[in-house]
């Protein structure tokens, strides 16, 4: 197999285009928003969904369970053709494809406003996932193309800030909306947004400016590695999510974790086979490419940590009225956007190392900090852990997205792109996973399975579930450990293939 100056060699010809160029100044920005606020929109759509399931259960006569069913559905079809249609951009054009992923998205999403049967509705949920897997596999591609690799922090950073903006705003907006809007709203509002970007994207995007393919020919698609790639995804994400409650040892979740890395080993042999993958394995022989993808799935294991635990810590456990939680959520998104942001643009000046080291060790002494909550810990302690948390997860979240990009030739963008956001998937289902196999089973195990709405007038359950809260984010912390030793040895220098 050829080494990595290979893959430089094989790098479409550098543009002839220039980011760096003072007149092109407000270019990137202008470029970075048309992205930038689908990007917004498409991850505040997910707690949009999360909030309006019980409307939606009760407008359809159906249970909890059975919408939830929505998010499955969304999660599986983001997770499972993000790195297909990732390669698929980097072929055809990146315009094009991120402007017919908006049409997808903003399309599925005026149906689903339109859904009168729970069916009806996944179908159109599920349309508006394949534009959203279409706009996050291309918005990393694009936003590295347009600004120059000195600002390439800056950009992630800001990234990343779109993506806390989104997170945190989904929760407002659902909040404020259903108390006097129904739920359809939600869907009619997500469109608004869309259509404004899908119009800004058309206006100011250009193929030449954001590394599009640019050459007489494309090269085959490989759809054999697509297939096994999206079966193995979902084989994978289904079984350890495991979101019809089967037992661990049930002979379903056995057999579809060696049938997940079987096909799994299939889709390498097949990748190492073929003369134009989907995914160029050589990439995996670049050193910094190779920890900084670790690192991001190690990190985002300990992150989801936080997102799942910390409202049901605080109004399941604590009792605290679901408005206050969100305010505290909203105190991480805000951390997040603001650590971004600052060590984003710091890690162009003095490198992405210091700054991923330095957030993994502040994320290591929150973890013991959130282990040692209990029922009496004030909120204002709680606030303050919180959004530290937060800032420290933009502290290494953006200086790793920069060292993922930087590694790699301009050509594979769109690819590392799905790979990034794909690790982030795979991550936060990973992390929710354990921690809730972890807190279930201490519970289970002292005779505490009851719902979580108990918890607070049953002392010894609460207590119970303390100890199992205890125990997961000492884990967690461990695994966070892990990420601040990849951290370490992802170390850029000029031996890596260069982006421009």
């Amino acid at each position: 197999m050829a080494d990595t100056h290979s893959i430089q060699q094989s790098a479409a010809a550098a543009p002839t285009w220039d980011p760096a160029a003072p007149e092109n100044a407000w270019y990137k920005w202008r470029a970075f928003w048309a992205v930038g606020l689908s990007l917004v929109t498409m991850v505040m759509s997910f707690s949009i969904v999360f909030l309006a399931l019980p409307a939606i259960a009760e407008d359809f006569g159906i249970t909890f369970k059975e919408a939830s069913l929505l998010v499955i559905a969304q999660s599986l079809t983001i997770s499972t053709l993000m790195v297909p249609l990732g390669k698929v951009a980097d072929m055809i054009g990146r315009k094009k494809f991120h402007l017919f992923g908006m049409i997808l998205f903003g399309g599925g999403a005026i149906a689903c406003a339109f859904a009168t049967n729970l069916t009806f509705l996944i179908i159109t949920r599920v349309i508006m996932s394949i534009g959203s897997s279409m706009g996050q596999s291309v918005s990393t591609a694009i936003t590295t193309a347009v600004f120059p690799p000195s600002e390439r922090g800056k950009a992630l950073g800001s990234q990343t800030t779109a993506v806390a903006i989104g997170g945190a705003s989904g929760t407002i907006v659902s909040g404020v909306t259903l108390q006097f809007l129904p739920w359809q709203a939600l869907f009619i509002f997500m469109a608004i947004p869309t259509a404004i970007a899908f119009l800004w994207g058309l206006y100011i995007l250009k193929d030449e400016r954001i590394g599009s393919f640019s050459g007489e020919q494309r090269p085959p698609y490989d759809w054999l590695g697509a297939i096994l790639s999206a079966v193995a995804t979902a084989i994978i994400i289904l079984t350890i999510t495991n979101p019809f409650a089967l037992a661990w040892g049930s002979p379903i979740i056995i057999s579809g974790a060696f049938t997940g890395i079987a096909v799994l080993i299939v889709f390498i042999w097949w990748q190492l086979k073929t003369p134009h993958p989907m995914v160029d394995l050589r990439l995996f022989k670049i050193s910094v490419f190779k920890y900084s993808i670790l690192t991001r799935y190690f990190a985002f294991m300990r992150s989801s940590a936080t997102l799942f635990l910390m409202p049901i810590f605080l109004v399941a456990f604590r009792g605290w009225p679901e408005i206050l939680a969100s305010g505290v959520m909203l105190l991480m998104a805000i951390g997040m956007g603001i650590g971004a942001q600052v060590f984003g643009r710091l890690s162009d000046r003095f490198g992405v190392r210091p700054f991923m080291i330095g957030g993994f060790v502040v994320l290591i002494l929150t973890g013991i900090a959130l282990a040692t909550l209990s029922a009496t810990t004030p909120l204002y302690y709680i606030a303050i852990v919180v959004l530290v948390n937060g800032l420290a997860q933009g502290a290494w979240s953006a200086p790793n997205a920069s060292a993922t990009m930087g590694s790699v030739p301009r050509s594979s963008y769109g690819l590392v792109s799905a790979i990034i956001n794909l690790t982030r998937n795979l991550g936060n289902v990973s992390g929710q996973a354990i921690i809730t196999a972890i807190i279930a089973g201490i519970m289970i195990a002292r005779g505490y399975n009851i719902p979580l709405g108990e918890l607070e007038d049953t002392p010894e359950a609460g207590q119970t579930f303390l100890d199992g809260w205890r125990y997961a984010y000492l884990v967690a912390t461990g695994i966070v450990a892990l990420a601040l030793i990849t951290s370490i040895l992802t170390k850029p220098g000029k031996s890596e293939p260069q982006t421009t």
